[in-house]
């Protein structure tokens, strides 16, 4: 039986994305679309100022836009909402939901870190859904609340998880170049991007440090406990790319292994966290190995696996770290946020909590 579903913040760049891949979705049906007062009431087309590669899904075209509504939810019978909005406004509205015994899987960065509520990247901790039987019984939740990682994050924890696995790592660095498309429709003016680079991304590096930590941290008595063995320290800057985020990661192993075992590393994951389940927008490889020197490169590579992979080039051996560096290329409004939202969604459904 496919789930009804809705997206809050429709018309935005996460938003639109929520909608492109859930419009002819096998397990879900849209039902909803929401958006701030100025929208309400407008045709979806009318609406939205579309800005994605591919043409706006026919089924969502004449949907009309609703204020954001609870108990429009509750009548319609929603039971996935996805939503796309400001961390302040979500801090607040995710929690009723819940409450209303809607599952709720959210892109804002309020609760990311709270020890009851899983910020999954599914390949890397599905296992971290057993957490939301205790979120349930402790706040007194009839629904859940699950959180998509920063983009920048997902990008990242997709290609240390392998490493983790069969090195072990005690620090990482990661310098990022971030698309334009991560801070929204109107994030950063022509004038301040063009013939540029800014050097700072407000928040953007407390994130990828803390969690990171999180995603690769375990379960222990109904909470996320942090892998605190790991450490991770980030730059992050923004720079004149549409989609599509680069990151330069140099990780301490815990023990040397050659620049082949570590592509083997990279090449053989497969997620084994959500091996067997079928999930229709997991990809078949997260993981991709390029061996020219000039990949990966956003422009060609960000649409891996349908922008659910993430494209990992020029491993070397870092002799100063005793580890390895590498380059990895992710599509951050996929892979980062609305496409990771959708597979987080197939999991709970999977998994009996959706």
């Amino acid at each position: 039986m496919k789930r009804r579903v809705a997206v809050l913040g429709a018309t935005g760049i996460v938003g639109q994305r929520f909608v492109q891949l859930l419009a002819e979705h096998p397990w879900f049906d849209l039902e909803l679309l929401m958006a701030s007062e100025r929208s309400a009431g407008k045709r979806y087309a009318e609406a939205v100022h579309w800005v994605l590669e591919k043409p706006m899904p026919r089924i969502a075209y004449e949907l009309q836009l609703h204020p954001i509504d609870i108990e429009m939810l509750s009548k319609e019978k929603i039971d996935i909402v996805f939503t796309a909005l400001p961390a302040d406004v979500a801090r607040d509205l995710e929690p009723q939901i819940a409450r209303k015994g809607i599952v709720v899987v959210s892109n804002a960065s309020s609760m990311r870190l709270e020890p009851d509520i899983p910020l999954l990247n599914p390949e890397v901790n599905a296992d971290h859904v057993e957490v939301l039987e205790a979120q349930k019984r402790v706040r007194g939740w009839s629904g859940v609340i699950a959180k998509v990682p920063n983009c920048t994050t997902a990008i990242l924890t997709l290609t240390l998880k392998p490493l983790v696995d069969e090195f072990g790592i005690r620090r990482v660095v990661v310098s990022t170049m971030q698309a334009l498309s991560g801070a929204g429709l109107t994030g950063v003016p022509s004038m301040f991007i063009l013939d540029n680079l800014i050097p700072y991304i407000e928040g953007e590096e407390e994130k990828v440090e803390n969690e990171s930590k999180k995603i690769l941290g375990s379960v222990k008595s109904g909470r996320i406990e942090f892998n605190n063995n790991v450490e991770v320290t980030a730059s992050c800057h923004r720079v004149m790319v549409l989609d599509g985020h680069t990151e330069a990661v140099f990780v301490e192993l815990n023990r040397k292994a050659s620049v082949d075992e570590v592509a083997k590393a990279l090449e053989e994951f497969k997620g084994n966290k959500i091996r067997g389940l079928d999930l229709p927008t997991a990809p078949s490889k997260p993981v991709v190995v390029r061996k020219e020197v000039d990949r990966p490169q956003p422009r060609l590579d960000r649409m891996e696996g349908n922008g659910m992979s993430v494209v990992v080039g020029r491993i070397r051996e870092d002799k100063v770290l005793n580890g390895v560096k590498y380059v990895v290329v992710g599509n951050n409004t996929i892979r980062g946020a609305a496409g990771n939202g959708v597979l987080i969604a197939e999991l709970l459904v999977r998994k009996g909590y959706a």
